[in-house]
């Protein structure tokens, strides 16, 4: 299962998503050179996304096919990397568990 958090600089937890997604198939396959945030994560790490890269991240959900996100894990994403984008010294973390 992947969750996701927005961290402060200094590591305090500002906000958790609701859904995790599990790691499956269409995840794991995703083209790197068009989806070049997604296509990065590992089943096993966890990632971390600055700034810059959540505005990245966050035009490629939109074009995501099917199956690949949850609609819940989705609207997750969006809303916390918004979050990021909003605030300073914040970052968009995918956990593994």
């Amino acid at each position: 299962m992947t969750n996701l958090q927005v961290r402060g600089e200094n590591g305090t937890i500002e906000a958790r998503a609701k859904h995790g997604v599990v790691w499956g198939p269409e995840l794991a396959v995703l083209d790197q050179s068009v989806f070049p945030m997604l296509g990065h994560l590992l089943p096993y790490a966890d990632t971390v996304f600055n700034h810059r890269l959540v505005s990245t991240l966050l035009e490629e959900v939109p074009r995501l096919p099917a199956g690949v996100l949850t609609d819940e894990f989705a609207r997750d994403l969006i809303e916390l990397g918004q979050m990021v984008l909003d605030g300073q010294g914040l970052y968009l973390w995918f956990l593994k568990d």
